[in-house]
């Protein structure tokens, strides 16, 4: 995987989108440290087919049961030796 400071991905950005789509995945660089990745668009589609379900869908996915929340003052507390 080639790396790209900022400045360069930004100043040549037509070069740097060309060598993503030739050669794969492009690493941007800010301040020597490691920010972003730019994909080809193939290889981010299989990434986002393999990728698990978020909390945020399992959540919002319909017929995945109801959350019991009790009425305030019913729920079991712990023990303050369990601290």
């Amino acid at each position: 995987m080639n790396s790209w400071p900022v400045q360069d991905a930004k100043a040549r950005f037509s070069e740097f989108l060309q060598a993503c789509i030739s050669s794969g995945p492009q690493l941007v660089t800010k301040r020597g440290a490691e920010a972003a990745v730019l994909v080809p668009m193939a290889q981010w589609r299989q990434l986002q087919a393999a990728a698990q379900p978020s909390l945020k869908q399992l959540l919002m996915e319909e017929g995945s049961g109801e959350i019991l929340i009790l009425p305030r003052g019913q729920g079991r507390r712990r023990s303050p030796e369990a601290f």
